[in-house]
């Protein structure tokens, strides 16, 4: 599954995305698009993602997962919606199980070493640290790292531009996922403009 997300991930910035109303959605693709993104993250948070998923996953040239999976069930919304991965806040088996059932890749998420120790026996080994920041950043990311010499990760949670130096510049952090990019009031506003500019900028950061 590493590989298949590393593939997916070789931007190395996901864009996380929490989408109000699924009317946004083509615009806000073309915007990331635009930016240099190459995938996003689309967070089952309103009752629209499921919609604005569908509808990104149609863009050329984006590829599109989904957020906030807490159910088998949820995933296996997500995917017949067309999500090419999927991520989960926290390490829930079943969820796995089902990502794998369906043959899709999963980034579950860990914030402590047990959690860690549970997905790699589960044949996880790329993760999502979460919530990134407030668990402690770049120094809770070094500490894992260390004894889990195995293990991938993609930060997620508190992240904005003036992190992505310091998190990409860790050899076991595989991309990083964040919400600075495309807010919820940058849609609300249909500010796709500024959604185009902070994404360009993230993507050149992560290429520095």
């Amino acid at each position: 599954m590493s590989t298949d997300l590393a593939s997916v991930l070789d931007s190395r910035i996901l864009p996380v995305l929490t989408v109000p109303r699924a009317a946004t959605a083509g615009p806000l693709a073309e915007a990331l698009v635009q930016g240099g993104a190459r995938c996003a993250e689309v967070t089952f948070r309103t009752p629209d993602a499921e919609q604005a998923l569908k509808a990104m996953a149609t863009h050329g040239g984006l590829t599109v997962g989904a957020g906030t999976v807490l159910t088998p069930e949820q995933a296996e919304r997500a995917v017949a919606a067309g999500a090419r991965f999927v991520v989960s806040p926290g390490f829930d088996a079943e969820v796995v199980a089902k990502c794998v059932e369906l043959g899709v890749p999963v980034l579950p998420g860990i914030a402590t070493a047990t959690e860690l120790l549970r997905a790699l026996r589960a044949g996880i080994d790329t993760v999502k640290l979460f919530p990134a920041e407030a668990l402690g950043g770049v120094q809770m990311l070094r500490s894992l790292a260390a004894p889990f010499t195995q293990a991938r990760f993609v930060p997620t949670g508190g992240i904005g531009l003036a992190h992505v130096s310091a998190y990409l510049a860790h050899p076991a952090v595989l991309a990083i996922g964040g919400s600075w990019m495309a807010t919820a009031a940058h849609l609300e506003h249909g500010e796709y403009a500024a959604i185009r500019r902070l994404t360009a900028e993230a993507v050149a950061r992560s290429a520095a």
